[in-house]
């Protein structure tokens, strides 16, 4: 678990700004991770077919991340009507989620920017192609940064339980086993 933000400067500011990011239906990130834990999913743009993909890997799941406890939380660039359509379609549109064109919280929690390989390396045109096209996630124009990496992070009460950070724009992180916690325990 990380550090008492009382005793680190840093940790205080992620809490500020915890408490001040307002989802959708008026609640702060803040707040909602001292109801429950918060699978705080960092999104890249609406046109990314990763991103797509990650919406429909979260459908998917998403009834055994409630049930265990977990509360999961988006938070994307921008382009509101597109990452609208995109949840209607996941059937995702109750979800809370933080709109973040400035990407404050992007930085707050060290999502860095891709660099050329991260973002177009084999892997990633690989994936793009078989995710975006064979299995029809689409493919889209960026309507937000598109050098922005994803990343997810597991909170509790304000604090990183556990994080992943993508290595490449084309990293499927297993969101069910990422949530999956020893009853009272928290993990790095």
């Amino acid at each position: 678990m990380e550090p008492n933000p009382q005793s680190n400067p840093e940790a205080l500011a992620l809490v500020r700004l915890l408490a001040s990011s307002r989802t959708q239906s008026g609640r702060n990130i803040f707040d909602l991770s001292a109801d429950s834990r918060v699978l705080l999913v960092f999104l890249r743009h609406a046109g990314c077919s990763f991103c797509r993909e990650a919406l429909s890997d979260l459908a998917r799941v998403r009834g055994s991340i409630e049930e265990g406890g977990t509360r999961i939380v988006l938070v994307h660039m921008g382009d509101t009507g597109r990452f609208e359509s995109l949840l209607a379609k996941n059937e995702l549109s109750d979800l809370d989620r933080f709109c973040d064109p400035d990407q404050k919280l992007y930085k707050a929690f060290g999502v860095k920017r891709g660099r050329l390989s991260q973002l177009f390396g084999p892997k990633v045109l690989w994936r793009a192609l078989s995710g975006g096209v064979l299995i029809r996630h689409g493919i889209g124009s960026a309507s937000a940064d598109p050098a922005q990496m994803p990343a997810i992070f597991l909170l509790s009460n304000s604090a990183i339980v556990r994080r992943f950070r993508h290595r490449s724009a084309a990293d499927r992180p297993d969101y069910l086993s990422f949530c999956a916690l020893e009853p009272q325990t928290a993990t790095p």
